[in-house]
């Protein structure tokens, strides 16, 4: 290359240089000051909206200026230096598209490898870059001209003011946004929504729920509730919320005409020993006291919240009615703005820097089956039932006494924990932000047991899916064959070596009373089977018995005109009642003081039930045995009273079935 164009590319590059410099000394200076000191703050914040701002500006105004000094330089026929400066210059290019694709899509879980390799690039860059410039200063000759005796001319003849002019004035930048967002937000509201705000319960702000705060206090509604705001990053997982039951705790129109009832008979103020679990929103934020109403948007849009779960810092207790800590999460800027620009803002730098709200979202208990704890136990005491102590629902213990908690004496049988996530939140495969190096992330439609309300509101995915976990192998049912001593396949004798049948046949007698046995297993739940609201949930076994004709000989558990169950059928679930003795059959448990009747299987344990008939003369061999494990939530008495329709049929579910042919035979006397 001549002289005169090495000048000109020369005097080209010089003139990049002010540009190249300042953005790469910002760049570099922000990006070390975050990484440094991630201390979720304003100015950190604000830095790092700086940093990739100069690490985009960066990217636009590198290729040229490499471009340039290549073409200058590429003549000096140095191998060493020329390879040292393609060296930096792919890893230069490693960051700045590592850094892109951040900026572009923020940093997702799947993907922590970019923003690894982003950060191993910053130090590896500057490595690179101080050999490029040493084999510059060792291996290339003095030139003649006494103007070309520099080493570095393009970065000796940089006008170095204006680099620093650049960095003072990002530094100020900073400093101002800092300060006017500091004394320009709206702190939030630590006072009840309704006041005066009563406590008769005791001065404990929330009882009778055992709910606590960090603060001590009442907590802004917008720092628990505002689920939406999750959807804008998250909607996949948005979407399963919105259909789950935790959305739906507060809206859902069997637990409304429960609240108000319990509203009605001892006041608002002792509803919160319920929406602790079903209202977190409402409770924390000082909704439930008198003046207050229970038909907000706290009740309705909300239920459990997304922070109703992943607020929770502490468990306080395992005996449940809501035992936990919340802790709000920090804020990002503009975390509470309605405006389109500023919630733009707070999603970006939610995604491009997700290490404060990664930290919020999972907190220990999220992980933990003791989280289920706090809601899914419960008791009552004297001052809610007026009577005393009584222990009600407890999911954690009976999981915990379980071959699935690893701290049970069957817990030889599995090879590892498994929580109550696992089964109520599998991994389902995701296209979410939050999604694993597998592309997996929870499912937030907490599938259980409830039927009722996904029919009732027509979301037919959810009753679909519920069904198809209720159905999944979970709890199985098999018909014993009658054990009949001295029974034989016929009377002529057959040689042992030619027989193939080793077991008894199974038979009946025309005119002989049967005892048919049908054995019920918990094979697969991690708690008691049936769980939850077992007094108002419907389980049953229904048996059927035919003939070859399909002639009834047996039946028990069929539905009756009015589509309720046989009240002689067997039941599981129980049965709570007053101080009165009266059932509690509106589910106002409140007023419980005991259970007259339970009915549950253990995990891992199975219940025989035997049914007693007698074979009828006109009976047509073989005989069909059919047994069904059904399921209904809710009973028809309670679902009429509570969705206030009399004519409402919950559809009902047949979690398993068996089914065998007995023969029949005619008892001769040589018998």
């Amino acid at each position: 290359m001549k002289k005169n164009q090495i000048a000109i590319l020369l005097n080209t590059e010089i003139n990049w240089i002010p540009s190249f410099l300042s953005t790469l000394f910002v760049a570099i200076f922000s990006g070390y000051a975050t990484y440094g000191y991630p201390i979720h703050t304003v100015w950190q914040q604000w830095t790092y909206l700086l940093h990739t701002f100069a690490g985009i500006s960066l990217s636009i105004i590198a290729l040229p200026y490499i471009v340039i000094h290549f073409r200058r330089t590429l003549g000096l026929r140095r191998s060493i230096v020329l390879l040292s400066g393609i060296l930096a210059s792919i890893v230069f290019f490693c960051l700045l598209s590592s850094g892109l694709h951040i900026a572009i899509f923020g940093q997702q879980e799947s993907l922590r490898w970019i923003y690894k390799l982003h950060i191993f690039a910053s130090y590896l860059t500057i490595l690179c870059v101080g050999l490029h410039l040493a084999a510059h200063r060792i291996l290339l000759p003095l030139m003649r001209s006494q103007t070309e005796l520099k080493w570095f001319p393009s970065i000796l003849n940089t006008p170095y003011t204006s680099i620093a002019l650049v960095m003072t004035v990002a530094t100020i930048l900073v400093l101002i946004s800092t300060t006017l967002y500091t004394q320009t937000r709206t702190a939030y509201s630590d006072k009840p929504e309704i006041e005066p705000y009563q406590l008769p319960f005791g001065d404990h702000l929330f009882r009778p729920s055992q709910s606590e705060t960090i603060t001590g206090g009442f907590i802004d509604k917008e720092q628990i509730g505002s689920s939406e705001k999750c959807g804008a990053c998250h909607s996949e997982i948005s979407e399963e919320w919105k259909a789950s039951m935790h959305a739906q705790a507060g809206s859902d129109k069997a637990y409304q005409t429960n609240i108000n009832l319990l509203a009605k008979e001892k006041g608002i103020a002792a509803t919160r020993y319920c929406e602790g679990c079903h209202a977190p929103v409402a409770l924390l934020s000082g909704e439930l006291s008198a003046g207050g109403s229970l038909k907000t948007s706290s009740h309705h849009y909300e239920g459990v919240s997304c922070m109703g779960c992943h607020g929770i810092n502490k468990i306080v207790h395992l005996k449940g009615v809501a035992s936990y800590q919340f802790a709000p999460a920090s804020d990002y800027l503009f975390n509470n703005s309605v405006e389109w620009m500023a919630s733009k803002i707070n999603n970006y730098l939610i995604r491009i820097n997700p290490a404060q709200h990664r930290s919020d979202m999972a907190r220990s208990p999220i992980g933990s089956s003791k989280l289920c704890a706090t809601c899914h136990s419960q008791y009552m005491d004297k001052e809610t039932n007026g009577w005393g102590w009584v222990k009600m629902q407890d999911e954690y213990t009976a999981w915990l006494n379980s071959p699935f908690s690893g701290q049970s004496k069957d817990s030889f049988s599995r090879n590892k924990e498994q929580r109550c996530q696992d089964c109520h939140f599998p991994l389902v495969p995701s296209g979410d932000p939050s999604a694993d190096k597998n592309g997996f992330t929870r499912s937030h439609r907490a599938l259980g047991a409830n039927t009722a309300i996904p029919w009732y509101n027509a979301d037919y995915k959810q009753l679909a899916l519920t069904t198809s976990f209720l159905q999944a192998d979970k709890v199985r049912i098999s018909i014993e064959e009658p054990n009949r001593v001295g029974a034989m396949r016929s009377n002529k004798p057959v040689a042992p070596d030619i027989s193939t049948e080793n077991d008894a046949p199974a038979y009946y007698y025309l005119g002989e009373n049967v005892n048919l046995n049908v054995v019920v297993t918990n094979s697969q739940v991690g708690h008691n089977f049936p769980g939850g609201t077992t007094d108002i949930n419907e389980v049953w076994l229904y048996l059927r018995v035919v003939d070859a004709q399909n002639r009834v000989v047996f039946e028990s558990g069929h539905l009756t005109k009015d589509n309720s169950v046989d009240a002689e059928a067997y039941f599981y679930g129980t049965i709570p009642i007053s101080k009165d003795g009266q059932q509690l059959w509106r589910h106002d448990l409140f007023n419980m003081i005991g259970d007259s009747f339970k009915k549950v299987i253990s995990p891992g344990d199975s219940d025989i039930t035997s049914h007693k008939f007698k074979i009828p003369s006109w009976v047509k061999s073989p005989l069909a045995v059919n047994a069904v494990l059904r399921y209904r939530k809710f009973n028809n008495r309670y679902a009429r009273w509570s969705l206030q329709d009399d004519n409402i049929d919950l559809p009902i579910v047949d979690m398993a079935r068996d089914s065998i042919d007995i023969s029949v035979r005619i008892k001769h006397e040589v018998e």
